[in-house]
């Protein structure tokens, strides 16, 4: 090599060193986890308000009566291992595929719900049967784009199924359609990311005819673990970083946020909350952990 080639080969070496150092920086400072934006794919909006089409989601709820396990109230585990040996990951890919021919845009809104909602959670059981063994969803380092791994580890921005022609991905679901179609912030309690510190995965597949009823049990389930609010021993909140990542959906003011607690807040939880209208947050923690038994 000629020697302005190997100056030019050191300056481009000087070059990547502090590119990497910086990377390396803004990853210490932002979350493990950060969350996207909201940001609606409008050719999801299409749906037919006078749709009576219902979508079987039986063969989901076989796998969940199968393989889920709840310890408590809003407190479940997946076995893994048992699906992985004994034909479980054959049903929920099976039933993954079969949600994939589904013709989304001709349903109402409350079946695209379940729909969307049962899809993501069984496509996360999915991407973790296909790596597993694995400790951490976040080991599953697919997500595509340069200094991915570093910024943000785990499966969700890998393109993973087509649904009407569309190539999908976990974040696609849950931030291109649930969040900002329906914008409830209750949708953060039943989409699982398969780590105890998420909210549960349902041992009940999400039902169009009883979405209230499970949205609101899920929220009170999960709001009233402490994985979700507790206080420590100086009296400081302790809350999820699901609340730090999320915390417009759940109410961009504290006294707003504070209303979302207290809705679904039981009577320990609502003793802590007293009448206070700012929160002293002192620390916001999750679990990574497979969410396995």
């Amino acid at each position: 090599m000629s020697k302005s080639g190997l100056v030019i080969m050191r300056a481009l070496s000087v070059a990547l060193s502090f590119l990497l150092i910086a990377v390396a920086v803004v990853v210490s400072v932002r979350p493990v986890h950060a969350a996207p934006d909201a940001d609606l794919w409008p050719d999801w909006q299409a749906h037919d308000p006078s749709s009576t089409v219902e979508i079987d989601h039986g063969d989901w709820q076989a796998v969940l009566d199968r393989y889920v396990t709840q310890h408590a109230p809003g407190v479940t585990s997946f076995d893994y291992a048992a699906a992985s040996r004994d034909g479980g990951a054959g049903m929920v890919a099976g039933y993954v595929d079969a949600m994939t021919k589904v013709s989304v845009n001709a349903l109402n809104r409350d079946q695209q719900f379940a729909y969307w909602v049962n899809l993501y959670n069984a496509l996360t059981v999915k991407v973790v049967l296909d790596h597993y063994p694995v400790d951490s969803i976040r080991d599953i380092d697919i997500s595509p784009g340069l200094f991915s791994s570093l910024l943000s580890s785990g499966p969700w921005g890998k393109k993973l199924i087509t649904v009407e022609g569309r190539t999908l991905s976990l974040d696609d679901i849950e931030h291109r359609i649930l969040r900002p179609i329906w914008r409830d912030a209750r949708i953060h309690y039943v989409v699982n990311c398969a780590s105890i510190g998420c909210p549960a995965l349902a041992p009940e597949a999400f039902d169009a005819d009883k979405l209230e009823a499970q949205l609101d049990q899920a929220a009170r389930e999960f709001i009233n673990h402490p994985r979700a609010v507790r206080i420590n021993a100086d009296g400081g909140f302790v809350l999820s970083s699901l609340y730090d990542w999320y915390r417009d959906d759940f109410g961009k003011s504290d006294a707003a946020f504070i209303a979302h607690l207290r809705k679904f807040a039981g009577p320990e939880l609502t003793k802590a909350l007293g009448d206070i209208t700012e929160l002293d947050i002192a620390d916001y923690e999750y679990d990574w952990a497979l969410n396995t038994r």
